[in-house]
């Protein structure tokens, strides 16, 4: 068994601004609980193990917020139902992403309120950029599927609040819940002992929180997929893989690797799978959502109605961000609408939208397909029908025949998370 050197996370990468102090406190009293200075705990934290160039193999223990972070994260007792929380919509078990093949989830203090997005995964979010225009004013980064969410810490506040999700009515009931929980003592110790007198400031510290577990727990983003092996020479790819992955990056054919790139960065890291960017699909209305029931009721991602600051902006109407596609295989449902319950059919979408409309539209009463009926008539001109594969019209061939669906398939199975030879 090879010597294991516990790096402290005030010597680890990460900034944790005016907190650090109180997260030395919080380390130092982590390792007395433990019986010892130097003792590894009894029950290790989940946490990153790499290698130093002396051999020894170093584990990153979590932080004091971060270690809060997993609680609140995991506390059903927050929630308005008090049967709800975060991992109930983001099981670890399933990528942290939905387990079942709701088109939403359904929350709210009876469980039975429906949301109006289907719910992402948590992994790799680590590394988005903040909300912003590229220099030809292209949107990019932010957090959900609106970008509304500048960081991690933010993200975590419509989840608790949302009528349709935690259903708190305030950040007061939030702070009232968690303060009778049992690792108050321990949300004391780390932001100092009077911090549930400022609610405001307390409820920061529980976003915080909760970034710092997802920024730190290795679990979010392990990059231990078959592909990542294959990258590192240390796995292979099976021919219908290798073919699925040339497809993937051939511009002429699936070119997914324009928004979802596979290649490792200049400095080496691994891919991510997506480039943080914005794209109008052109989904089919998904019926099965309870809002959009009502004709006057449409999602128009950055333009609203969730986020409201870019209303005027109508060449943005229908854009949502282009997701990570590491673990997509493991998904339920697909895109922001849930419209798609099979990772081939929505490679098929990409590939047939438009030579073959009737597969996906409903029908008009002349027989002919309502292409884009999830978008008001004035920003159906938004849709991307410019980009390979979505230059086509009916009566042209696919991009994708059948068989290079399903070798593209094949290589989206090759993103999973946990891959054992």
């Amino acid at each position: 068994m090879p010597f294991i050197h516990i790096v402290p996370y005030s010597q680890q990468k990460t900034s944790f601004g005016p907190y650090l102090a109180g997260l030395e406190c919080a380390f130092l009293l982590l390792l007395s609980a433990c019986g010892g200075g130097t003792q590894v705990p009894s029950n290790p934290v989940p946490a990153a193990e790499t290698t130093t160039s002396s051999g020894l193999a170093t584990v990153a223990i979590l932080s004091g917020p971060a270690l809060l972070g997993e609680k609140i994260f995991k506390d059903v007792s927050l929630s308005g139902s008090g049967k709800m929380s975060c991992a109930s919509c983001h099981d670890p078990a399933n990528a942290h992403a939905p387990s079942n093949d709701l088109s939403v989830q359904l929350g709210g203090m009876n469980l039975d309120v429906p949301g109006f997005r289907a719910v992402p995964s948590l992994r790799y979010l680590n590394l988005t950029p903040a909300f912003s225009f590229t220099a030809d004013g292209a949107p990019i980064g932010g957090f959900n599927r609106d970008g509304k969410a500048q960081t991690l810490a933010l993200q975590a506040e419509r989840p608790l609040l949302a009528a349709h999700e935690m259903a708190n009515s305030s950040k007061a009931e939030v702070m009232a819940k968690l303060r009778r929980s049992a690792y108050a003592s321990q949300f004391q110790i780390v932001f100092g002992s009077a911090i549930f007198e400022d609610t405001e400031s307390a409820f920061e510290r529980v976003q915080f929180s909760l970034q710092q577990y997802q920024k730190e727990d290795r679990e979010f983003h392990p990059y231990d997929s078959q592909y990542d092996l294959f990258l590192a020479g240390k796995a292979s790819l099976s021919e219908p893989q290798l073919r699925g992955l040339a497809l993937f990056n051939n511009p002429l054919k699936g070119n997914c690797n324009g928004c979802h790139t596979s290649s490792k960065g200049a400095d080496g890291s691994s891919p991510l799978f997506t480039d943080f960017s914005y794209d109008n699909l052109g989904l089919p209305r998904n019926r099965k959502i309870a809002a959009n029931a009502s004709s006057s009721y449409t999602d128009l991602g950055l333009c609203g109605p969730d986020r409201t600051d870019l209303t005027l902006r109508t060449d943005l109407c229908g854009a949502f961000k282009v997701p990570t596609l590491r673990n997509v295989a493991t998904r339920k449902v697909f895109f922001h609408n849930g419209s798609f319950s099979s990772l081939r059919e929505a490679v098929s979408f990409y590939a047939r939208r438009d030579t073959n409309p009737a597969e996906w539209y409903q029908l008009a009463a002349d027989g002919s397909p309502r292409k884009f009926d999830d978008l008001p008539a004035a920003y159906m001109s938004n849709v991307n029908t410019t980009e390979v594969p979505y230059q086509r019209r009916p009566g042209m061939t696919a991009a994708l025949s059948p068989s290079e669906v399903e070798d593209i398939v094949a290589f989206l199975g090759t993103l999973n998370d946990g891959y054992k030879k």
